[in-house]
């Protein structure tokens, strides 16, 4: 038999598993750092195939490695754990609102079906090297002071799953990585591959006033809210001088506003991101956003503490590895079923980090209905959201470590990351971190805006 059918049909025999596997994590989805029980069922799933598991422990997330005996590269292949937040969706949690209106119960699903396909006779002949498989959380970008507050007991050092795997030597000894994220595309078409998307970093504002009765003194009260909502009105007169070519976000929320509606608001917290096509972009436009949110705070009167975290680096697909996916994906669905386009996404994921350090990929697959991230959202058809990428990957690593690891070497060779080494890319995302009260009121009077690091 033919070694592409060969490894199309272990992943057939896995499909059981698979479909179960999708439908039972969409029935219990769970935020980033909160996927406990989506853990525990994808760590006892991976132990009844007979995996041992290194488990981060105080976070969610595992990963394990598969051995083929013969000295060679180290190819990991990555799920996520996490879902959303939307509760106007209908099948959201009743209590966290949470839904996998990102189809990560999808990728977990493509997870144990290589995991499952990988432990049967003949899957790992001509191999040389191992494959890494990992369950990684927290993902989306989401409920960023909780994580703040995760940071500051010391459990994570990064708001990101993978750039908090990449800190605890998780992707030490890995040379590549790749995963597939389910999508909404037309029918027959099961692939799409583009040059890559934004990083971010991420911010958490507080606006600090004073309070006073709304309507017997609103003159002794300073207004935070009014602070916030002067603050993003300066941003988003910057918004004309965003060179087009950077691509920069910046889409900020209110996460509180004030108390009681006859109290002036002394605290109004704000969320968000400012994501573009660089680091260098990152840094430069988060500085002039930075200034209007001190220069509008000291405005009004109030103060500002700024809380910049790294959030994700751009993803830059690795060429090789993009060509890779598609001969692979059109080996299960058939010519003409994967698109390839040069559109930059403008949306931001971790895998952005994983690539500035090493070949990585992050198609997108097809297979769901409906906006991502909306209400409507669902998986349609598991067949192109979980099986066909199953076979895909696996045909990937095939490729990647058969013939003495010939084309791992090649796409080793050729890529060429942002940063040498673990430890450089740390350093960079580090110089990011910023705590600083914004607005330096002085006895005198006068006022000092301090919103640089």
């Amino acid at each position: 038999m033919d070694r592409t059918e060969q490894l199309k049909n272990l992943v057939e025999n896995c499909r059981d598993l698979i479909l179960k596997t999708e439908r039972d994590i969409w029935a219990s989805p769970e935020t980033g750092y909160h996927e406990w029980k989506t853990n525990a069922y994808m760590e006892k799933l991976f132990e009844d195939l007979g995996y041992t598991l290194t488990k981060a422990g105080d976070i969610p997330g595992f990963y394990t490695d598969v051995e083929t005996g013969k000295p060679g590269p180290k190819v990991a292949i990555l799920g996520e754990l996490d879902s959303l937040i939307c509760g106007n969706h209908p099948d959201a949690d009743p209590e966290t609102k949470a839904v996998h209106a990102c189809g990560h119960n999808a990728q977990c699903a493509t997870l144990a079906g290589v995991a499952a396909a990988l432990k049967q006779p003949g899957a790992l002949d001509g191999l040389c090297g191992s494959i890494r498989l990992m369950a990684v959380p927290a993902e989306e970008l989401i409920q960023l002071g909780y994580r703040e507050g995760l940071r500051k007991q010391g459990t994570i050092h990064y708001y990101g799953g993978k750039v908090e795997f990449i800190y605890r030597g998780y992707f030490d000894g890995v040379d590549m990585a790749m995963m597939i994220h389910a999508g909404n595309m037309p029918e027959g078409k099961y692939l799409t591959i583009n040059p890559g998307c934004n990083g971010c970093v991420v911010k958490n504002v507080t606006f600090e006033g004073v309070a006073s009765h709304a309507g017997g003194s609103p003159e002794k009260g300073i207004n935070a809210l009014y602070a916030a909502t002067t603050a993003m009105t300066a941003a988003n007169a910057l918004r004309e001088t965003f060179l087009d070519n950077e691509h920069i976000r910046f889409h900020p929320i209110i996460t509180e506003g004030g108390a009681a509606v006859n109290a002036i608001p002394e605290r109004t917290k704000v969320e968000t991101y400012v994501r573009g096509a660089s680091y260098e972009a990152i840094v430069e436009y988060n500085k002039k956003l930075n200034q209007a949110m001190a220069g509008s705070a000291a405005a009004i009167g109030a103060t500002v503490l700024l809380e910049d975290r790294p959030g994700y680096f751009p993803l830059n697909n690795d060429k090789n590895l993009n060509a890779l996916a598609k001969e692979a994906m059109e080996a299960v669905g058939g010519p003409g079923c994967v698109e390839e386009t040069d559109h930059w996404d403008t949306g931001s994921t971790d895998m952005g980090d994983v690539s500035s350090i090493m070949p990585a990929v992050h198609p997108y697959g097809a297979g769901a209905i409906g906006t991502g991230h909306g209400m409507d959202y669902y998986i349609d058809d598991p067949e192109r959201a979980c099986v066909a990428p199953a076979k895909c990957l696996l045909i990937m690593a095939d490729r990647l470590l058969s013939n003495d690891a010939a084309l791992a070497k090649k796409v080793l060779a050729e890529n060429k990351p942002r940063f040498a080494s673990k430890e450089d890319y740390l350093k960079a995302i580090e110089s990011l971190n910023m705590t600083k009260n914004a607005v330096v009121k002085k006895e005198d009077g006068t006022v000092v805006l301090d919103f640089l690091k």
